[in-house]
This record gives C-alpha cells, structure tokens and sequence, in this order.
C-alpha cells in the first residue's frame, strides 16, 4: 500500500526552479482506485465512460472509491457530447454534486458552456456553491470544457472569480503536449487558480508540464483489457470494442509517479 501523504496542490521549489506537480489518476473502479493509491498518485479523478469523455458515476461506485483512502475527486457530467445545458441537466448536476460530496468526496469535477462558446459562469457558480453548501473545504475543479470555449486563456481569466480550486486543460488542443504553449499562457491568467495539464500526458512529458508552471499532470493510465467470457453468438450492444475495457494500468502509473518524483 502506498504510504506517501497524499496532497492537492504542487509541491514547490526554490524561485527560478520547476516545482513539483501534484499527480492525478483518471480511474473508473475502484479497483483503478487501488492501482492508482498503491502506485504513489496524490489523488484521482473518478467516472464512467471515459471512452466518451466521462460521465458521473453511479453512486455505489463513488462509495466504494471512497473507502480505498486515496482523495476521490468525481466528475459530475450527466451525459456525453457539447457542455451547453438545459435547465433539467443543470438539476440533475446539481443533485450530482451534493450527493458525491455526501458520499466522501474530497472533490467535485464541473463545467458549462454557453452557446457563445464563453464558460456559462452562472451555472459553474451553482455547482461549485451546490458541493460547498454540503461540505465547505470541497475542491472544485473545472473541467476540459474550457478546452471547447472559443478562447481557453480569456476563460481561464475568468476563474478566479468563481472560486474554483484548479481547472483541467489541454490548452484548447488534441492532447496536452500539443497545447503546452496555452496552458503556460494560461498559467499566467488563472492566477491562483490551479492549471492540471491532462490529454494524451505521458510520463516523459512531465518535466516539460513542470517548467510550465503546472500545478497537477492528469493520465488516464489506461490499457486495454480482453472480457473474461464466451459467447456463442456475437450479439451487438451498441459500442465497438464492447469484449473490452478499460483499466488502470499500473506499470504506467509508477512511471510517471517516478517522473513527478524526479522533477526538482
């Protein structure tokens, strides 16, 4: 079991040098929970579907990623595709939020858009007061919907207002790496707002997301993994791929706790 103090923030070195980011797991079990606590994460991101960006996981799970003791941050997204909800969507999220942060925990994973492509403030505004009404200390981070605003560093500029703790970004881009020139620039304009740097990360680019100020790298660590069973007859589900799914692997999480670690 892993035995390092698990911490939300980055780890910060003397002036002029890089400073230690914080590492985030994406899981969606609890038992990507444990690979990710066992293998020296300071914290992870959990929902379901990730193969659709993630949705909310269902209640039971969010309980049971909770007792494995690593800080459990949920992703409250009622459903896939755009970030621009209607007023029952909103409600759901709202119910979402206050019942995750019921079930233990530590933190809460939101975000909307506006039909302008600017952040819907309004309703991150609700969400993040929604999770702090249940339990005051709750992390509030903004999700990648930013990353579809019509300008990710004016949006990020926009944060401190509302209080959040840190907002997830691949700065506008297909992965991380490629956005790494916007996510410094948007270092710079969260002001203290929290920058995690997530999309396509691997281990070796932790160093460069380090120098860039970044307060957190995220990875899904993710591998694939064959169904268990037999079927006599191929019966379609509805999704490619469904004998597979996804896990957290935990070769790719001590490697990049071992970046995190060499970062200094």
């Amino acid at each position: 079991m892993n035995d390092r103090q698990p911490t939300s923030a980055a780890v910060v070195g003397p002036p002029g040098r890089e400073a230690r980011p914080a590492l985030e797991i994406a899981v969606t079990s609890a038992a990507g929970a444990v690979v990710a606590r066992d293998g020296g994460a300071d914290r992870v991101e959990l929902c379901t579907a990730l193969e659709l960006g993630g949705v909310t996981p269902a209640q039971g799970l969010v309980e049971a990623v909770v007792t494995v003791g690593i800080p459990a941050h949920v992703l409250v997204r009622c459903r896939p595709g755009d970030f621009v909800y209607d007023e029952d969507e909103i409600a759901t999220m709202i119910r979402e939020v206050r019942a995750v942060v019921a079930s233990g925990a530590r933190g809460v994973v939101v975000g909307a858009l506006g039909p302008d492509g600017m952040l819907d403030i309004a309703t991150i505004a609700r969400l993040r007061s929604a999770a702090r009404d249940v339990r005051a200390d709750v992390e509030v981070t903004v999700h990648r919907a930013i990353d579809h605003a019509a300008d990710p560093i004016a949006a990020a500029a926009t944060l401190p207002t509302l209080g959040v703790t840190r907002v997830l970004t691949s700065g506008g881009a297909a992965t991380a790496p490629q956005g790494l020139a916007t996510i410094t620039r948007m270092v710079a304009a969260a002001g203290p707002v929290q920058v995690m740097a997530g999309s396509g990360v691997a281990p070796q680019d932790v160093p460069a997301f380090a120098n860039a100020g970044v307060a957190a790298v995220h990875l899904s660590a993710k591998r694939l993994v064959a169904g268990r069973g037999t079927r006599a007859s191929r019966v379609p589900m509805g999704v490619a791929g469904e004998d597979t799914h996804l896990a957290t692997d935990p070769a790719v999480v001590a490697a990049a706790r071992a970046a995190v670690d060499a970062v200094r």
